[in-house]
Order: structure tokens, then sequence, then C-alpha cells
């Protein structure tokens, strides 16, 4: 697809992306997935060092291809001072920056935000920080892992016994990365909103309530906020209950029965019967109609009294089955079920297939061997404007180019020396 060719509520918007690795480029990917036109800038050369993690075979990892897909990639040395200046004509051009870097380094660069100002004065920067850009830990080294332990989670994660464990992927990372998409789009309605009244009251003849003055703003987000948004009522309840919530495991605190359980073939299925009709649905379905109409067991705190005993029973009825058996019978019966899937077991699920969920592209995993990878597909899905997968992670440079001649005008020679001394 062609960038001209591109669609989604997003198109006709320019992000400049200036971040590595995760945080902010997970933000650009949600841009650029509904139609945004982004601008990755990475260090010549080198790139970004996401290029090159979790590889098992060849040059590229899947992870670049996935986050970077449908972005532009330029190569530009912030360092130096040409670079700075380049990166001063780009935000001339676009409506969003996007960074990651510790609090104070694009100061140092000079490309802080008052500097982006004097060149855009509507440009909205999007800063997602470790701790963020105020207070007494702004200028300590964050990452998602040291966020999610500062955030709460990690120590909701797991199971009592044990020591605290993370999720399995870079959770705080998206969530910031997440987070800093909405920010960006709620900074960008505003400023939509103040232009429109500009519009309708310079046409009527009066000055409009927005005035006339800058309309770009910060937004700043820190990973450990991202985690702690997501904590539900963990303080609400220390100050009310006197309660610190634990690690559980799989077990919803006085809610039951709701856990993982075993299956033949060592499959492990996830079944929710902790409402009182599914629970009765789940108690006839595995036989144990005594257990369905028992007064004990009509409402969760009875049946989180002998939690242990009814996982005891379902497990035990799992256990002898497989785990098509169980799903198909639970689902007949109305209860929430679904297997712990991996990898496999997602690629060949009908559902993800008919959602659209899965999308296979030609990558060339090693030099001279192409081929079909399949890839995550794209949410939310809009009805009318839906996002789409115009091209992979791009190879290093690959818009320099486009960028540098056509949107900044550079004439090719001046690309060359640009590109000779290494700043590009």
């Amino acid at each position: 697809m062609q960038a001209s060719e591109r669609t989604g509520p997003l198109v006709g918007y320019r992000v400049l992306e200036l971040g590595n690795l995760i945080a902010a480029p997970y933000a650009g990917r949600l841009f650029a997935e509904f139609g945004a036109e982004v601008i990755k800038v990475e260090r010549p050369r080198t790139g970004d060092e996401l290029r090159e993690w979790r590889l098992h075979r060849g040059k590229t990892s899947m992870m670049w291809y996935t986050q970077s897909r449908n972005k532009k990639s330029i190569t530009l040395d912030m360092r130096n001072s040409e670079g700075q200046q380049l990166a001063l004509e780009l935000v001339r051009h676009v409506d969003v920056v996007l960074e990651n870097f510790r609090p104070g380094t694009l100061e140092k660069w000079n490309l802080g935000y008052d500097q982006m100002q004097q060149v855009n004065p509507d440009i909205i920067l999007v800063r997602i920080s470790g701790y963020g850009q105020t207070g007494p830990y702004r200028n300590r080294p964050g990452f998602a892992s040291v966020a999610e332990a500062l955030g709460g989670i990690r120590n909701l994660t797991g199971y009592p016994d044990r020591p605290p464990t993370r999720v399995g992927i870079s959770l705080g990372d998206s969530v910031a990365g997440m987070f800093g998409a909405i920010g960006g789009l709620m900074a960008l309605l505003r400023r939509e909103r103040a232009w429109r009244e500009r519009e309708r009251s310079a046409a009527e003849g009066a000055e409009s309530a927005a005035g006339r003055g800058a309309l770009g703003q910060v937004v700043d987000v820190a990973l450990y906020e991202s985690i702690f948004a997501l904590m539900e009522s963990l303080v609400p309840e220390y100050d009310a209950y006197n309660v610190i919530r634990e690690r559980t495991g799989n077990l919803l605190p006085g809610i039951a029965p709701t856990n993982a359980y075993p299956c033949l073939d060592e499959k492990w299925v996830v079944i929710g019967g902790n409402a009182d009709g599914i629970f009765k649905r789940l108690m006839q379905a595995i036989g144990r109609q005594d257990l369905a109409e028992d007064p004990q067991f009509q409402h969760n705190p009875g049946r989180w009294e002998q939690h242990e005993f009814l996982d005891r029973v379902i497990g035990d009825w799992t256990s002898r089955r497989t785990i098509e058996e169980v799903v198909a019978t639970l689902d007949k019966a109305g209860v929430p079920v679904g297997q712990i899937y991996d990898a496999a077991d997602i690629v060949n699920d009908q559902h993800f297939r008919a959602r659209d969920m899965i999308e296979t592209y030609a990558v060339v995993v090693e030099p001279g061997e192409p081929k079909q990878v399949r890839f995550p597909g794209i949410i939310p899905k809009l009805s009318e404007t839906p996002g789409s997968t115009g091209w992979l992670g791009p190879e290093l440079g690959a818009h320099n180019e486009e960028i540098y001649r056509g949107l900044l005008g550079l004439a090719t020679e001046r690309v060359e020396q640009l590109k000779q001394a290494g700043v590009i």
C-alpha cells in the first residue's frame, strides 16, 4: 500500500517519533495503524535497538516488524548540531512529537518544548519516561520492569508462597505507550476544536474564546503511573479497610469458583463460575446437582469459604477430560470457559481469523529466504474508518530521500553531504 492510499481516521496527521525501543514507539504504532504519517527517527548506522531484540534467526527481529509497521524510517544524529536543526525543521511540519528519553535529554540537545514551540506553536509533545517530567525521581533511569515494581503490579503477580514475578511481556512500556497515544489524541482534539472555534468566530467578525495563543501542549506520561492506573481499588482498600492486597495466584479473593484447571494432554482451562446463576449451571454441567442446590453455595461468601473444596471438585472433573470436551460442555451450559492459549493455539483459532486478528506477510527471515509470517491484527475495530497494515517495519533509513528531499526540500547534494558527514 502506498502512502497516498492510506486510510483511517488519522489520515492527514503527521507524527514525529523520536523514541527508542518500546514505549514511545508503541504510541507511534497506534497512530500509524490508523492512518497517521509517522516519521520514525533512528540513529545512523545502528538504528533502533528493537531491530535486534529477541532474535532467533536473521538480522531483523519480528518485534521490529510488528512495532514499526506503517512507519517511515529516517536516520538522524540528534546529538549533532546540524541534526538538531533538521529535527526542528521536521517539527515545523508535524502535529505530534513522541519521545521516551530520560527527562532533560531533549533539552540537552536543544530540542526542548520551548524550542519546538518557536518553530511550531501548536505542536503537541508526548513525553514518556520512567517517573515523569517532574518530582524527586524524575532523573532516575526507568525501565518497564522497575515501573511495574513501583506501580504495584509486580507485588500482585504470582503465588503467595513464591517471589513476585513478571507477566511475560513488557507491560509497563505498552501501557504507557497506549496512554501516550490517548493523551496525544486528546490534545489534538482540543486543538482541533479551538481551531474550528477561531474559524467560526473569524467568519462572524468576533474574537474567539480560544484567543490567538498557541494551542500546543505537553503530554507527560510516566511508566510507573501507567501501571498504577491499572491497579483498581488497591489504595482505597488500604485506607478504608487497612488491607494490603497480596499475591493470590489464579484466585480472585472473595470470588469463587474461578481458577485455572488441568485437562488431559497437559492443557489448561480457565473457568469463571463465580456468578450465582452460572455456578448452578457449572455444577449441573459437571454432574454435581447436589452442590448446585446446596444452600451454602448459593452466594459468593459461602462459596469462598469452601473455594479449595470447589476447586478440587472442578479440577477432578476437568483432569479426566480433553480440553475440547471441557470447553464444549461448559460453553453449551453457558459457563465462561477458555483454553489457555499459546502462540500455536492463537494462530489456529477460527475466531482470531474471523476477526482479522491474524495477518500474513512475506518476510525475509534470512537473506534469500522469504517466509510467510503471521502477525497480530489491529484493534480497535472501527466500522467506517478502520486501521490497516500498509507495510511492516521498514529498513533503516528507507525513507530518507522521501522526507529530506520531499518534505524538507533539501537538494540532492545536501542530502549526500549530510550522509557523508554522518548526520543522517
